[in-house]
């Protein structure tokens, strides 16, 4: 039997409206940048892959331009002709022709993935081992800047019942005024909506130390990412009673390895384009799980495609004790699917069609492309 192939691959950036400014405390977003890959293979499927960062290069090393120039000169040309149905095999050998590259890795793991779901007939999830779930518990994000605003977000989605779990942005500003700013919220909630906060790194270990108790008295559950480095969160461990989340400085299996190995985190943000891809990401959720570290589904605000893909990984992870942060696509304006995504009673469910099993709104697509990014490699 003749197996498939990979004939051609395209890239474009694609430019999104959101709903509302951002604001984290590397910078704030205005809009969103989709970089989606598309393959297409000798036996007819095709498969679409996305990378996407927070943003822009103030989070981290890759951009929605980078990703997209590291597969049209790098990634791309060394596929055209490969065996399309041996995913894992395919993905070690880029990892050894490119280094690091993570995001641009996983968009293109996601695109392979989607078209070999599609020639199999089977979710992606399928895959991956199998689903545990079929629906996925969603937080949202509280990012406007303003406490007023906030509230009346928050009071928005309990009442649409979208979301009963609220993450807060915080650290761009003096600490003593966000844990003011977080204090308000939880106290108009109530114990109708949990509260979390995510700092991006923005404090120092001092900082932390004095914040975290008052956060923690304010009513927060959980803390993500207060410092900027694997060792000072370590050191900020078991000394509160609020969990503590490593985010950015999880990147991929071995620095979950050695974060576990040194008790430096109760919860992990499992990010599938942070940690390299799908197969990678759900090497760190087992490293955690293994550890006792508790699991939690985050997200770079990817659109549609980078979204069901981390769904369909979620939903196989046996053990997810934090829900998710699968909220990207409400913060766009733009439906970019033929069908858009069920986001109900304060969950999303996971497509159970082939391969990522969403339809992309082709029209939509190439409206919002960025004039000349289109890419095609054959």
């Amino acid at each position: 039997m003749t197996q498939p192939t990979i004939e051609r691959i395209e890239t474009r950036l694609v430019d999104l409206p959101t709903i509302r400014p951002h604001k984290l405390s590397v910078g704030t977003m205005h809009g969103q940048t989709l970089m989606l890959v598309t393959i297409y293979c000798s036996d007819g499927n095709v498969g679409t892959g996305e990378g996407t960062t927070i943003a822009g290069m103030a989070y981290g090393p890759e951009s929605p331009e980078s990703m997209k120039l590291a597969i049209d000169a790098y990634l791309g040309p060394a596929m055209i002709g490969k065996d399309a149905s041996r995913v894992q095999a395919l993905m070690v050998h880029l990892s050894k022709l490119v280094k690091v590259n993570h995001f641009a890795k996983s968009a293109v793991e996601t695109a392979l993935l989607d078209a070999h779901g599609r020639r199999l007939g089977v979710p992606v999830s399928e895959l991956l081992g199998g689903r545990c779930r079929d629906r996925l518990p969603v937080a949202w994000t509280l990012a406007s800047g303003s406490t007023e605003k906030d509230i009346a977000e928050a009071e928005k989605m309990l009442e649409l019942r979208r979301h009963k779990t609220f993450k807060l942005k915080i650290g761009a500003r003096d600490p003593r005024v966000d844990i003011g700013h977080v204090a308000r919220i939880k106290k108009a909630l109530g114990d109708r909506g949990a509260v979390r906060v995510d700092v991006n790194m923005a404090w120092s270990e001092t900082q932390a130390a004095w914040a975290i108790p008052a956060l923690a008295d304010a009513g927060c559950e959980l803390v993500e990412q207060p410092v900027n480095s694997a060792a000072a969160l370590k050191r900020l461990m078991r000394r509160f009673p609020v969990a503590l989340m490593a985010d950015e400085v999880l990147q991929g299996p071995q620095s979950a390895f050695d974060i576990a190995k040194n008790e430096g985190a109760d919860v992990f943000a499992i990010k599938i384009e942070q940690s390299g891809g799908l197969f990678a990401a759900q090497r760190v959720a087992a490293i955690a799980d293994a550890a006792g570290i508790e699991l939690y589904g985050g997200t770079m605000l990817e659109g549609a495609v980078g979204t069901i893909a981390s769904a369909h990984l979620f939903a196989s992870i046996p053990n997810l004790q934090w829900g998710t942060e699968l909220f990207g696509p409400l913060l766009i304006t733009e439906e970019i699917l033929v069908k858009p995504l069920d986001y109900s009673d304060f969950e999303l469910t996971v497509p159970d069609g082939p391969g990522l099993g969403i339809e992309l709104d082709k029209d939509r697509i190439k409206r919002f492309t960025r004039d000349g990014s289109e890419k095609v490699t054959q």
